[in-house]
């Protein structure tokens, strides 16, 4: 029983040392960590295990308390120095916005969208179809569709106008 009630006092001993450490170095360890890292969330992770650290060794700081600053300092920047060759050994790590590239890399949409265009194609008058398709399918010029559909160039300019704009109203509705 004597021997609870001691190691309770020595936990309750060393919990108040490292309050005290935090108290009085936690924010330089924070600042000078964050200067490190770069990063003020990876900072306190780092402050937080070099405290973990000195909770270890609580004795050996509380022996030579004059040098716990010094102690706890250089346990930080050794912890930043393991967590960036840790990170150097291992493969880079996906960023959340990379998954969002590989949905932009997904085929279904284009696949989608040259149905829809199909499909307004379809719906439109076959004399616009024939000009439509000789212009940008079979990529000719005004003069060779002419030529090619036995129809006039302006006939050919006109008929691709009112056929683009019927186009544009037939993708307008797939879309809403």
């Amino acid at each position: 029983m004597a021997r609870l009630f001691a190691s309770a006092r020595v936990v309750r001993r060393d919990e108040a040392f490292i309050r005290t450490l935090y108290e009085d170095h936690g924010q330089p360890l924070i600042a000078y960590a964050t200067r490190l890292t770069g990063d003020r969330a990876a900072a306190e992770d780092v402050v937080q295990e070099a405290l973990v650290r000195a909770w270890r060794n609580t004795d050996a700081l509380a022996a030579n308390a004059e040098t716990a600053r010094a102690w706890l300092f250089t346990v930080t920047r050794n912890l930043v120095i393991d967590r960036s060759r840790a990170r150097a050994s291992r493969p880079a790590e996906v960023a959340e916005s990379a998954s969002h590239d590989v949905v932009l890399g997904d085929h279904a949409q284009r696949v989608v969208d040259s149905m829809s265009v199909l499909a307004a194609i379809d719906a439109l008058s076959e004399d616009h179809r024939q000009v439509l398709v000789q212009i940008y399918f079979h990529d000719r010029s005004v003069a060779d569709a002419a030529q090619e559909l036995g129809i006039a160039p302006g006939t050919v300019k006109s008929r691709s106008h009112y056929a683009v704009r019927a186009l544009r109203v037939a993708l307008e509705r797939v879309a809403t």
